[in-house]
């Protein structure tokens, strides 16, 4: 059984996302660490790109702070060794294709496989187009994780029966971001997931407060949290592990 599949057994899973290199790649080894001692069960951790379309302004403006402090595709599976040296903690990369394809798909998963990534998610590759990508992927141990957005209707059985590792059902229309209401019928969408596959569904975009952290997880297997953290390390820089800590701590003791 995978580190991903191991995380979501007999619990409900919490998914923890940082930008790589943001302030630096050093500090987010230290926040990753602090996510798993405060009991994340997966950690996420995004590519740095120059136009990150999914991304709302928070996780924008860390893609640009750790471009600018020098951090590289290169770099970021540097970062994954480093966390590997002290945690067998699962770890998915967020990236868009641009950077895996110019890195060539056997290069790219053959790194994510030395350096001991579990799974990967490109928010701008559309499932019908993603064989070529997830045959590499898979022949290097890596699970291609699919997005289902509340537009995907008629899709979710499709997306639903050939996805790897978790879906990542994406509970608002728009970029990432901390939202104060999410409207959204993930029920629904859970329910129609749960008709074709038992593959485990985390809820993510918008995620922010212990409340809608525990409405969720009630529906799904676990809940995803991004733009909330991002905003804390905006907020006290290299200083932000210990204010990550509680805030994980906060929001895994609801789940």
């Amino acid at each position: 059984m995978s580190r991903i599949n191991n995380a979501f057994k007999n619990q409900k899973t919490f998914i923890g996302f940082i930008t790589g290199g943001d302030p630096g790649v050093d500090k987010s080894v230290e926040f990753i660490l602090e996510m798993e001692r405060a009991g994340a069960d997966i950690i996420e951790i995004g590519i740095p790109f120059s136009d990150p379309i999914a991304e709302g302004e928070v996780i924008q403006a860390a893609n640009i702070r750790a471009l600018n402090s020098g951090t590289t595709v290169h770099k970021i599976f540097g970062l994954v060794r480093k966390v590997r040296e002290k945690s067998e903690i699962p770890l998915v990369l967020l990236t868009y294709l641009n950077p895996v394809y110019h890195m060539g798909y056997q290069n790219f998963f053959e790194q994510c496989r030395s350096s001991g990534v579990d799974g990967i998610i490109i928010p701008d590759l559309p499932f019908e187009e993603s064989r070529e990508v997830g045959e590499v992927a898979e022949k290097y141990g890596v699970d291609l994780i699919s997005l289902i957005a509340p537009t995907s209707k008629e899709r979710i059985e499709m997306i639903s029966r050939e996805s790897r590792g978790f879906l990542y059902v994406v509970s608002s229309m728009g970029v990432t971001g901390v939202r104060s209401e999410i409207e959204t019928d993930i029920e629904t969408i859970v329910r129609e997931i749960r008709k074709t596959s038992d593959i485990p569904v985390a809820i993510g975009f918008g995620i922010s407060t212990q409340e809608q952290a525990a409405k969720f997880a009630s529906v799904a297997d676990g809940v995803i949290v991004g733009s909330a953290i991002v905003r804390i390390i905006a907020e006290h820089g290299e200083d932000a592990g210990q204010y990550i800590y509680e805030y994980v701590r906060g929001i895994k003791a609801v789940l």
